[in-house]
């Protein structure tokens, strides 16, 4: 790429990759050269994950089949944008977290962390066990398009009131009055989980 397509900037990952075309058919034309390629090296592309992408935004408006990828966890696609300087909406072309990592993340919470089964453990106990891993998501995903997160956020501030049930008698039979218990912590302590920094809880 770098000898023969100057032009078309590339970036990689293990055997995941991405080059940037200006045109439809310059596109096809370089996929069609990459395939050839990997067959002449004895490698195939994949035939599911290669994908000519459109990336649309407020400049590029045509229609094409495909205007979104997935890479390294994040999704790109056109996303409303501001801008710092006029404070105006636009549409632009964005990264944020993928559907498929926020699943993974949420998995992780409710089959690894168990937090409603740690009934041993202090709030402040669960957060420092358990902040490391939640600054490491935030560290990576939140670079681009942090609201993306909020669902995240939510759902473990829901594993935590369904801790809290189970740990106090008093929470155990509303689960509105946990919820309520949760934002009065919040309220007195709004950086004890790291993403609390982030989102509030109310």
């Amino acid at each position: 790429m770098e000898i023969n397509h100057k032009a078309n900037p590339w970036c990689r990952y293990a055997d995941d990759g991405l080059v940037h075309c200006r045109t439809y058919s310059e596109a096809q034309t370089l996929l069609e050269l990459i395939d050839r390629r990997f067959k002449e090296c004895g490698l195939e592309i994949h035939p599911e994950k290669t994908k000519i992408v459109y990336c649309k935004d407020e400049s590029r408006k045509e229609d094409y089949p495909i205007n979104e990828f997935t890479f390294l966890g994040y999704t790109f696609c056109r996303r409303t944008a501001k801008n710092q300087y006029t404070q105006e909406m636009f549409n632009s072309f964005l990264p944020a977290v993928s559907k498929k990592a926020l699943k993974a993340m949420r998995q992780e919470i409710r089959l690894r962390w168990k937090l409603h089964l740690r009934s041993d453990l202090s709030l402040e106990e669960l957060a420092e066990k358990y902040n490391p891993v939640i600054r490491g998501w935030i560290q990576y995903y939140g670079k681009f398009y942090k609201t993306e997160l909020i669902g995240l956020a939510n759902y473990i501030n829901m594993r935590l009131v369904k801790w809290a049930r189970r740990k106090y008698l008093s929470l155990k039979i509303h689960k509105q009055s946990a919820y309520d218990w949760l934002v009065r912590v919040y309220n007195a302590n709004p950086t004890l989980f790291e993403y609390w920094k982030l989102f509030k809880v109310c």
